[in-house]
């Protein structure tokens, strides 16, 4: 029986080293065999090889999906939604990536892997934020993507990174506003600078870019002969961000005004900021 084994695994292994052979090119390429005489395991194991040793992501993620249309009910074939999912993502196919997730969290919502399914499914939005100049639909997408990932999976491995990518996204919209206002406050249009400087501190204040568009609000402010905004903003930026190099530029402008930052009840900014001091020297 032992013998018997024996042969067994040595004839497996054979038909694996044949299958992966194939996928090498060269001569033995026109002796690959087809895909629907292997079984499911075997078109796995050469997906896996596409994708760990040739790095051909998209050849891996074709037989990935080949042992789902064959053997659509086996163990296999839910293994091979997730690295297909995984291996349209090394490929950038982050439409195709995120497909496959959606289709994995669907027909098994309660598997081990789902967490990552959902990971795949926030990082397939989340890579493609690029430039801050493009258009920000994608971010607020992966924003909700990663939201749920820390929400429906707070003790998966991914929960961490996933809080850390959010944070990053967030920045990533507050920095959109800031070029914007930066924009107008260039060109000396105050009151759409203001806007966009407002959208910081009122929507993005655990962002980095709060202390510069509190700043810039000064500045702005001060232009326009505002001076409760604006020592409302210097007294906000000195409470919270005193060490700031902005809240040192903000003085000194309220300072040539003959002002000096202190909270105004009237000020919207002391309704947002309601715990900040009254001043701030």
């Amino acid at each position: 029986m032992a013998g018997d084994r024996s042969r067994a695994a040595l004839l497996a292994t054979f038909a694996l080293v044949t299958v992966l052979a194939g996928c090498g090119g060269g001569p033995g390429k026109s002796k690959q065999i087809p895909t629907e005489d292997l079984t499911a395991e075997q078109i796995y194991k050469r997906a896996e090889y596409e994708l760990e040793t040739k790095r051909d992501y998209k050849a891996a993620a074709k037989d990935f999906g080949e042992v789902q249309r064959l053997y659509p009910y086996s163990d296999w074939s839910k293994r091979a939604l997730i690295m297909e999912a995984y291996a349209d993502h090394q490929a950038r196919k982050y439409d195709d990536s995120r497909a496959a997730a959606q289709r994995f969290l669907d027909f098994y919502p309660a598997d081990g892997d789902a967490a990552y399914a959902q990971y795949l499914l926030a990082l397939s939005y989340y890579d493609q934020i690029d430039a801050i100049g493009r258009d920000q639909g994608v971010t607020f997408q992966a924003l909700q993507a990663l939201r749920k990932v820390i929400e429906t999976y707070p003790n998966s491995d991914y929960a961490r990174s996933a809080m850390l990518k959010f944070d990053l996204a967030f920045d990533h919209l507050a920095a959109k506003e800031m070029e914007i206002g930066r924009y107008y406050l260039k060109r000396g249009d105050y009151a759409a600078a203001i806007n966009r400087f407002r959208v910081v501190v009122e929507q993005y204040q655990t962002t980095t870019y709060t202390p510069e568009a509190l700043e810039r609000l000064v500045e702005c402010y001060l232009s326009l002969g505002l001076t409760d905004d604006a020592q409302t903003a210097g007294a906000i930026l000195g409470h919270n961000f005193q060490s700031s190099p902005f809240y040192q530029d903000a003085f000194v402008r309220l300072k040539n005004k003959g002002l000096a930052p202190e909270m105004k009840p009237k000020s919207w900014l002391s309704r947002v900021f309601s715990g900040s001091a009254k001043t701030n020297p």
